[in-house]
This record gives C-alpha cells, structure tokens and sequence, in this order.
C-alpha cells in the first residue's frame, strides 16, 4: 500500500487491528492525521467518474472528492444525491483505487450517508434510484416491533455495503417531547424505553453483534438528545433558541444513547444545539467539554468516534446567501480559535468541513499537541481497520444492482409501511371499505391508483365517500436562508383557507382522513367531523388505499401523543414526554379491525 517493497505490519491482515493502526499512525505526516478527520459532502457524476466536473443546483456547491483527497488529505466522505446505483459503484471502486494506486500510504476512504430507505419528503431522508422504501423511524416506533426494526437496519446493512457506503449517519434518538421540533419524523418518537428498545435492534441490524467486514459503523445521533429546542426551533438556523430543560428532564433524553452505548455504537455525534440550563456551559454540544469530555467519555466511558454536526466551524456560501457556522456561544471566535475549542472538548472529526490545514497549523502552533491528534486518528483508523476497508474496500459493481431494491426487500418496505398506519377513528365501522362497489371521491391521492379500489368521481357530491390525506401543518420561519424553508417549523394547526376547506369537504360528504405525521398534528376539528381518521408515517397512496380497504388491517400506535389545540402544545414543558392538556389523542393510541 505504501509502494516500498515489502508487507509491512498495517497492510499484514494476520496482524492485531492495534499493531496495525499504529504502524500505519506511525507513518503518517501530520497533514495525512489533520486529513482524516474531516468529513464532508461529496458529489457523484452521472457517469460514475471521478474528476471534478460542472455542475449546477445544490451540485455546484458539493465538494469533488477527488479534488478533496489530492489537496486536504481527506479519505471521508458523505453523500447526498447519487445519480443511480451503477454510477455510485463505479465512483466508489475508482476512487478506493485512487485512494491505493496514488496516496502515499494507501489509506482506503469511507462513505458515509444519511437515511435513504424512508418513503419520504424529509430533508434528512435521502432519495436514491432503487433503494427500499420503509416507513420512517416514527413509524418503526409505531409497529414496535424489535425484529422488525433489526430487519429494516439488516436491510439498510447490505444495500448499504453494495454500494460502499460503510458509515450511517444513523440513527437518529433524540427523544420528541417538543411536538413543533422539524426533526420528529426521523426519531422514534417520545418515550425512552421505546425508543431505547428500537435503538438496541437497529444498531445490531447495522453493526451485528461486532463490526466486522460486512457491517456498517452506526453513528448514533444527537447526543445528548436534541429534542427539547425552544418553542421548537432547529438549532441549524440563527434563530434557535437553545435546548431548554423547563422539567429537569435532561437525564431522561440520555436513556436512548445508554442503549446505544450497550450495543456498542462505533460513531456519535454532538447536535447543534445549546443547552440552557445552569448545570452545563452554554455552547453548542461540540463546543461543550462536560458534554463530550465530562459526560461522553468519562461518565459513559465512550472510546469510539465523536464527530460534530455538519458546518461548524465556516459560514455556507451558496451564491450571495450565506449560512452562518453553527459556533452557537462561541460566535465570537475565529475558525483556528473554533476547531481548537471542539479538538480540546474532546471530538475526533469534523462534519461538513474542509479546513485540516487549522489543525496542522494549530499543531504547529504547539496549541495543540500531535499526540492529542493521535487519540483521534487512532479512533478513526481502527473503525476503518474493523470494517476490512484496508484489506479489500471494493464493491462487486454487478452484485451492487441486484442487491439494492432486491424484490424480497421492496416488498420488505412496502408492508411496513402498511403495517405502521395507525387507526385513530372509525365512527361507526366506517372502515375498512368495501372494496370495488364504492363511489369515491379523493383529494390528494391519485386518481389512477384509487380507481384500482372503487369507481372515482369528480365531485364530491356525487360520491358515496371521500377520501382525503393531509401532511401535518407547518409555517416557515421567515429568514433569508434558503434551506431553513425545507424545515417544517411553527404550529401543528390548520388554518384559514387550507382549513376551511378541509371542513368543507367533511361537511359535504363523509370522509376517510389520512394524515402524515411527521410531527404531532392538531386536528381537534377534523378529528371530530371525520368519519374515520388514520395516520401514517411515510406512505404511499397504494398503502394507505390497502389499508382503507382492508387488504392490511392497521397495526401502529401512536409514538408521540397528538395535543387537543396549540395552547396545550405551548404550555408544554419541551424535555418531558406527553404532558400536553387533555390530548386528543395519548401516546399509544391506536386500534385496529
């Protein structure tokens, strides 16, 4: 791997993985250390190649990988959009051959993604050609089923592994006891022992019972919990307010990390957020010494590797709009100053940055020892050397496509989907319809595929009945950043024209009404003049139709409790579970036929 002639100890695979992270460390330059601890996004051409090429929407501010490794030294990378399957394992084999045929050491790379197995429109489920499609992690709560959610992670494992992605950026723990927070949907809901109990099989899904050549490095995330955002409001955005902890609930939001911790999650990342009680400093998680020195490693005894959220450190430019670097607290100090403050707080890697030259320059500086930068490459190198990337990181690129989207998962997804759509109301036995003799009316649903359950028509007076589906409610944060609007902030409650309408349709003729949660909606109104009401949690149109007509009977229970209006959702304490006045309807509700 080196090119000198002979099999020295890091490249021998017979080798203890420690005799061999420290050969390799021991011949590293303090640039190639500084290089492998930053990871960012990296853009996938069409063509699979790997040479840096023009590229236009959110493409042309994604870093070319290529240009990242020969420049900064960096062998980490993350990814957004991909193009299709056979391109992502064409790029990934070329540049895992770079990475042996022309670096220095022959250090192999890691890709790292998002979730990209959720029927979904969240920003943080990433969409992929063929990948499986599963109900989002709200809606493994909701089935509750252990196995199931190993299955899933299993699934995610080697469509995954396929293509070379070997690091999640996942799962997602944060407890949901602030209903008006944007990141719910990838959660699994509001209750710790719920979610502690998904979190132990996901990881296992992932990792198996130790990470090996076939396992992918589960980054759990956000320690410690970024649930409880004021009045919630995301901490990405300038206009966070910090985590607040109004019922000294801050121990009830690790329960979930412990159960990580259990299971031996390789990875953990801080959140953006800071925490506004007087038992910790006020800086962002990364910031924070008592948060990842105090209580991460020293408390919990966490050895594995911790790495920030994305963009702390330097500001987004994405043409003339500029998003500020999450360095809440620490405003005040300069890039250098900033990744010193997150080395010193005991972080190994930096997420969405591309900086490494402060690190070498800050060691150089002698403000930060080589030796506190071995801790951390060490951690990186061994999670590298778990996973076999040194020994063969290529992926079979014609196996590659008939693993991802294999019809035996597709199915997979599909009936989870169906399988976590939870029944609220049913007035009178309303459902399931019967299928084939009805005459339907539906909003929001494609006519073709409803027209496979009942004859459609086009006014709703002429239809025996409805059937509606909503999205939860959400009011953009008004700010000059773009990316903010994808987030869905502000009340749970339809208004105005939207909910005039809704009500009219229900008025007019009776109405099955099907809501996507991806926070807790408040539909007191609805609720109250629907003839049946379920929720799902990422679905299609032909599951919620399946379901409507009792091909699959509805098998979820509500992982977060849905409040009775917006003044109980305001007079909610933000770190305690279901505590909102008189709720519409409890955590765990849901029935069944």
């Amino acid at each position: 791997m080196n090119k000198n002639g002979k099999l020295d100890v890091y490249e021998d695979v017979k080798q203890p993985i420690e005799a061999r992270v420290n050969d390799v460390l021991q011949q590293m330059t303090i640039e190639e250390k500084a290089g492998m601890m930053f990871i960012n996004g990296a853009k996938v051409n069409e063509d699979g190649s790997i040479e840096d090429k023009p590229a236009t929407g959110l493409f042309a501010f994604v870093p070319n990988a290529l240009e990242l490794m020969r420049q900064k030294k960096m062998n980490h990378f993350n990814l957004w959009m991909i193009p299709s399957v056979p391109s992502l394992a064409n790029w990934y084999n070329a540049m895992q051959h770079f990475a042996e045929d022309s670096t220095r050491l022959g250090i192999p790379i890691t890709i790292a993604s998002d979730p990209r197995n959720h029927f979904s429109n969240n920003i943080f489920a990433m969409t992929a050609a063929s990948f499986s499609q599963w109900c989002e992690p709200l809606g493994l709560a909701a089935i509750g089923d252990e196995k199931l959610t190993q299955e899933f992670a299993d699934v995610v494992r080697q469509e995954y592994v396929a293509v070379g992605i070997r690091e999640s950026l996942h799962p997602q723990i944060d407890l949901a006891t602030e209903p008006r927070w944007p990141r719910i949907s990838g959660t699994f809901g509001e209750d710790a022992a719920l979610s502690a109990k998904m979190t132990k099989a996901y990881i296992l899904g992932l990792q198996g019972q130790k990470l090996g050549v076939n396992s992918v490095a589960a980054m759990t995330k956000h320690f410690p919990g970024g649930g409880p955002q004021f009045e919630g409001l995301d901490p990405h955005f300038p206009f966070q307010k910090g985590q607040v902890y109004p019922g000294n609930n801050f121990n009830y939001h690790l329960i979930p990390f412990e159960a990580a911790f259990a299971q031996h999650t390789a990875a953990i990342m801080p959140y953006y957020g800071v925490p506004m009680d007087a038992a910790h400093e006020h800086v962002g998680f990364s910031y924070n010494k008592g948060i990842i020195t105090g209580l991460l490693r020293n408390k919990y005894h966490f050895d594995g590797v911790v790495c920030t959220d994305w963009g702390l450190v330097t500001d987004a430019h994405m043409g003339n709009i500029v998003w500020p670097a999450r360095a809440w607290g620490v405003e005040n100090l300069n890039p250098e100053e900033r990744v010193q403050r997150i080395i010193d707080a005991g972080v190994d890697q930096f997420g969405g940055e591309n900086i490494p030259e402060v690190v070498v320059k800050l060691v150089k500086e002698k403000k930060i020892s080589e030796v506190r930068i071995d801790s951390s490459v060490k951690r990186l190198l061994r999670l590298k050397f778990e996973l076999g990337l040194f020994d063969n990181p290529y992926v079979n690129e014609t196996k590659a496509t008939a693993i991802i989207g294999k019809p035996a998962f597709i199915q997979a997804g599909e009936a989870s989907q169906r399988r976590a759509i939870t029944l609220l109301k049913n007035e009178a036995k309303t459902l399931p319809l019967k299928l084939g003799s009805l005459k339907i009316y539906v909003r929001n649903v494609d006519p073709k595929i409803a027209a496979q359950y009942g004859t459609v028509v086009n006014r709703p007076e002429d239809a025996d009945i409805a059937i509606l589906r909503l999205n939860t409610p959400a009011y953009p944060v008004k700010t000059d950043i773009p990316i903010a609007s994808m987030f869905h902030h502000g009340d749970l409650d339809f208004k105005g024209v939207q909910k005039d309408s809704i009500l009219q349709l229900l008025n007019t003729v009776p109405t099955v009404v099907d809501i996507y949660l991806d926070r807790a909606a408040v539909i007191p109104d609805i609720s109250a003049k629907a003839k049946a009401l379920i929720a799902n949690f990422g679905a299609s149109d032909a599951a919620v139709l399946d379901v409507i007509f009792g091909k699959y009977k509805p098998g979820g229970h509500l992982p977060i409790e849905l409040p009775s209006s917006m003044e109980a959702v305001r007079n909610q304490k933000e770190d305690v579970p279901y505590d909102s006045k008189q709720p519409l309807y409890k955590f765990g509700f849901g029935l069944s036929y």
